[in-house]
């Protein structure tokens, strides 16, 4: 059996694993009233204003500028020389990108650099499940965030997925790595870039006529969109996590969250938005993101994308029928039915019985002989899924991917 390319699992990997995470993000109802408390954020205080309606002000002046004063190309071209934390900018960048760039590459007062440590431990070992949990607890349900699939869509990405795939896996990936936020990862960078790509969308979006006729909002990506993707990233995953009951130590779960808390935080977003535990993390999740979850036509076409990731891959190893159940079981018949996945009656059933007992067998907490049948004759699909999972989650990423200021809408 052939192996996956690395140039078609990275571009997999993004379907799968953070179309959210360079684009903008999920709506909310009108009549949604904002009520978690700052109390409850990392920093425990803030001004409990509704994110709705707080945006990025200090990256959307910079990057207005920059689109106004036609210094996009320019720019771009500069920014793919920056790669590593710790490289110094680009000396020829604009001073006001510059001076925000310094400032936007810190790191928060309270990164705990052994929650770090801790984290990278949690990846490794769990590695095998993330690349899962990513693409279809969290990749899935991307597509059912309306604010994020419209986004998505229409923007300039929107007309070239292929290449919106392969940045998008970056993100994904860079958090998983063992120097992710060190002076040699790339994590700093990727937030940022992603910053001021989000800029360029909050910039430029609101002048496209297809957006504007479906968009219930004048201005894409707030603080309260980003914290609906953020959610169906790290919280959605350890839920599911927690669901299949795979065991995890209470400080690999604090450095796991801890991870995507400083992420969220170099994804500009503002602190007291931030979820300080699992349990604010839930709750915040319950008021955001559970209300928002629905079918536009442009999700069901991005999450027909997805589930075609078998003929993106070499050899076709996960098939459309496979991708489709395991959405169907991980995000529910309602969802998968308004996403017009069709029902398979052969592995719906075999997701159903068998999965929860494969992630037992895999813990050591139930012998494969006393396994349920099903469980039995599925084990290695299972196990193959789990193994494809991982190559596209923890991939070396040797391709160039450059994450770019837009200068244009999705062309028509």
């Amino acid at each position: 059996m052939d192996r996956p390319s690395r140039r078609n699992v990275l571009r997999a990997g993004g379907v799968i694993g953070a179309v959210g995470a360079l684009s903008a993000t999920s709506p909310t109802s009108a009549s949604a009233l904002w009520t978690w408390s700052p109390t409850g954020s990392v920093v425990g205080k803030g001004a409990g204003v509704d994110p709705r309606y707080v945006w990025d002000p200090e990256a959307d002046a910079v990057v207005a500028s920059v689109i106004d004063r036609g210094e996009v190309t320019k720019v771009n071209k500069l920014l793919k020389t920056w790669t590593k934390n710790g490289q110094a900018l680009p000396k020829d960048l604009p001073a006001d990108l510059r001076a925000f760039m310094e400032e936007a590459r810190k790191l928060p007062s309270w990164t705990d650099q052994g929650k770090l440590a801790t984290a990278v431990d949690f990846n490794e070992k769990r590695g095998l499940y993330l690349g899962v949990t990513y693409g279809f607890a969290s990749g899935m349900m991307s597509t059912v965030i309306p604010h994020e699939a419209r986004a998505v869509y229409y923007s300039k990405g929107g007309a070239d997925m292929k290449d919106r795939i392969t940045k998008t896996a970056k993100l994904g990936y860079d958090i998983g790595t063992s120097n992710a936020y060190k002076p040699d990862g790339e994590m700093i960078v990727t937030c940022v870039k992603t910053r001021l790509a989000h800029a360029g969308v909050r910039h430029l979006l609101p002048s496209s006529r297809a957006w504007t006729k479906v968009a219930d909002e004048e201005i894409p990506i707030s603080q309260r969109d980003m914290m609906v993707t953020w959610h169906s990233l790290p919280t959605t995953v350890m839920q599911n996590l927690v669901k299949w009951k795979v065991p995890i130590p209470a400080a690999e779960s604090e450095g796991f969250l801890h991870s995507w808390q400083v992420c969220a935080h170099m994804l500009g977003i503002k602190d007291e938005y931030i979820p300080s535990s699992w349990a604010e993390a839930n709750s915040q999740a319950e008021q955001v993101l559970t209300p928002v979850l629905k079918a536009t036509p442009e999700g069901i076409k991005l999450a027909d994308l997805l589930v075609n990731l078998g003929s993106i891959l070499d050899g076709g190893l996960l098939t459309r029928p496979i991708l489709s159940s395991l959405t169907r079981y991980v995000l529910g018949d309602e969802i998968a039915d308004s996403l017009k996945l069709k029902k398979d009656p052969l592995w719906d059933g075999v997701f159903d019985q068998a999965w929860e007992p494969f992630i037992q067998v895999r813990e050591g907490l139930l012998s494969l002989e006393k396994a349920p049948g099903a469980l039995q004759k599925a084990y290695w699909a299972f196990d193959e899924l789990l193994r494809l999972g991982a190559l596209l989650f923890l991939s070396e990423g040797d391709l160039p991917i450059s994450i770019q200021i837009p200068d244009m809408n999705r062309p028509y």
